[in-house]
């Protein structure tokens, strides 16, 4: 792709909820001064007319004001209408489903950027994959993004870093561009892979802190479980491609950290809610937003297998929430390996 490639016009995120707005906001603040337009789809009446009216979307991002060149519409062909720049960010199952509906809508010339942290159900599949499959597209056209992105805290513009990754180091920087507002610094990478297995692993170590914290167990577990999930991270990564270094960044250790520690999470939330003996359909119900990790869970867990990973943790965890473990038995669990080397990575 040109590296001589003009800043886009329009952007079009696809998805309301809470990291979809967020975005939008972030790409609406670094364009004060620019003619840009950034419109985001929703399927909900109520929260676009609340977008268009009053600037908010109070549903996921109470309190938070959202700038005057962001838009929206349950109109999926007017938000992709004439946008050089798509950011998809609809729950990860139902992604490809999706892509079928919006690939005719979507520019020939369109770069394509996934907010999502899942593996599809059934074919294991990244979601850069399935945006590939269905759409098409070459690699130099697809990206994503991920780090320590806990959607409120960015609303409130409070200091973040993230990592923009793409195959094309070019385009990397052009989407980093679009969205480097004065709280948002975006990092840039070309291991893909990585960056997106971080995203993903880190959702179902999360569930498993989620669960420490909620049987109250201390904080050693819950720093054994995050620096040992982070192992099994890596060693999921290195075997499908990725880079240690990328584990040992924004994408692995410190997307692993903010996950495991915040009540902002949903993946921490939805743990502590199954420590309380809640059914995964309770936690759901309970939630108004997906937690990925319960979703992907059986996926990476799927993947390690087909791999030869060793990945104890997130074994005890979809033990848990296939029902085939309590959550007072998962303590014990989530350490069963045997001895070895604390630095060796491989299966």
């Amino acid at each position: 792709m040109s590296t001589e490639r003009t800043p886009p016009a329009k952007v079009a995120v696809l998805g309301a909820g809470s990291w979809g707005t967020t975005f939008a906001k972030v790409v609406g603040d670094a364009a004060k001064g620019s003619d840009r337009r950034i419109m985001l789809w929703g399927r909900r009446e109520t929260v676009v007319t609340q977008i268009n009216t009053h600037h908010r979307n109070e549903q996921y991002l109470s309190g938070i004001d959202l700038p005057p060149n962001v838009s929206a519409s349950t109109d999926v062909a007017e938000v992709l209408d004439g946008a050089e720049l798509v950011v998809l960010a609809v729950p990860a199952q139902s992604l490809r489903p999706q892509l079928r509906d919006w690939k005719p809508l979507i520019g020939p010339t369109a770069v394509v950027v996934s907010l999502m942290k899942g593996l599809e159900l059934g074919t294991d599949a990244r979601m850069s994959q399935v945006i590939g499959e269905e759409l098409g597209l070459e690699a130099d056209r697809i990206a994503v993004i991920s780090g320590p992105n806990l959607a409120m805290e960015i609303a409130r513009q409070q200091p973040t870093a993230s990592v923009v990754a793409c195959v094309d180091a070019d385009v990397a920087t052009w989407i980093a561009t679009t969205c480097t507002p004065s709280y948002f610094r975006p990092y840039t990478n070309t291991d893909v892979i990585g960056v997106e297995i971080g995203g993903i692993v880190k959702n179902v170590i999360a569930l498993a802190v989620g669960i420490c914290e909620g049987r109250q167990l201390g904080d050693n577990t819950k720093a054994s479980v995050i620096t040992r999930g982070l192992a099994e991270t890596t060693r999921l990564a290195l075997a499908l491609g990725g880079s240690a270094e990328t584990m040992a960044g924004l994408a692995g250790l410190g997307d692993l950290v903010a996950t495991c520690s915040s009540p902002l999470s949903r993946n921490h939330t939805a743990g502590r809610l199954l420590a309380q003996g809640l059914s995964v359909d309770q936690v759901a119900e309970r939630m108004t937003q997906t937690a990925e990790g319960i979703k992907s869970g059986r996926a990476v867990h799927d993947l390690a297998l087909q791999l030869g990973v060793d990945m104890p943790i997130t074994a005890a965890v979809v033990a848990v929430l296939s029902g085939e473990l309590s959550v007072d038995e998962l303590g014990p669990r989530l350490l069963a390996r045997e001895l070895k080397p604390e630095g060796e990575y491989q299966a």
